[in-house]
């Protein structure tokens, strides 16, 4: 077990389309990190950017871009996670994968498919909610449109860090700074959110806004917005148990199911 989490968040742009050129733009990135960490977090659908177009672009689970990750993870010794477009049994998912250096990958497919871009009409959302343990860290992966789903997220698991990998659009990004901030708060854990910038080919604009937020609710790194760059972060262990000792908050929570 580990007391630190070393981090490393890219907030990218994106080609539309193009699972190749994104991966080519994606290793550079990953080379030029300096010093090792854990965990490299990439956006939503980061080999394609934001598209309904599923035929186009979508991969199996032991297609190119799965290949990639692995010998990027195995090149790094780091884990590295973010969402594509799957096709399995003749469904599409949005899947976000966490790939170790191993080989041995964890997934989580979204459950809220943003219908005002029609996503629920062309992905089969998830119905399972995961929590990987990576180095002795909980971590609890979840994609864009479910950051505005508090119930989902909540802390019945006693994880240590919440991420969220986006594609999420500027109009709305003082929603996206809210809701991070928020669930880090409810949940008394380390909140993530990689989010990508630039302009789609849907003339969507992103401005990023990639946050990291502690237990009660204070940012660790300020906003970069409109613009490509990396930021390495260590989470501390000590943080997490000095406030939920002192605290104790999550020992309120209520009790639900959830159908």
């Amino acid at each position: 077990m580990q007391d630190q989490l070393r981090l490393a968040l890219i907030q990218s742009d994106l080609v539309w389309e193009n699972p190749k050129a994104n991966r080519k733009q994606f290793k550079e990135k990953i080379e030029s990190i300096k010093g090792e960490v854990d965990v490299i977090v990439l956006p939503e659908m980061f080999t394609s950017a934001f598209t309904m177009n599923a035929t186009a672009v979508a991969e199996t689970m032991d297609g190119k871009t799965m290949a990639w990750l692995k010998e990027i993870s195995k090149s790094t010794n780091a884990a590295i996670m973010g969402s594509l477009i799957i096709k399995e049994n003749s469904n599409y998912f949005n899947r976000l994968v966490f790939v170790e250096p191993s080989g041995e990958v964890a997934y989580y497919n979204k459950r809220h498919t943003f219908t005002l871009a029609g996503e629920d009409k062309v992905f089969s959302k998830g119905n399972k909610k995961i929590i990987i343990d990576y180095k002795g860290w909980k971590i609890c992966p979840q994609v864009c449109y479910d950051l505005r789903f508090p119930v989902w997220a909540r802390n019945v698991e006693e994880y240590d860090v919440l991420i969220y990998v986006a594609n999420w659009p500027k109009p709305r990004i003082y929603a996206w700074d809210t809701l991070l901030k928020a669930r880090a708060i409810e949940n008394m854990c380390y909140c993530i959110g990689v989010n990508r910038v630039g302009l789609d080919d849907k003339q969507n604009e992103y401005c990023g806004h990639t946050a990291i937020y502690d237990v009660l609710g204070s940012p660790l790194t300020p906003f970069k917005p409109n613009k490509e760059f990396i930021e390495v972060v260590s989470l501390e262990r000590n943080h997490i148990n000095y406030y939920r000792n002192k605290l104790n908050f999550l020992d309120d929570k209520d009790a639900f199911n959830l159908h």
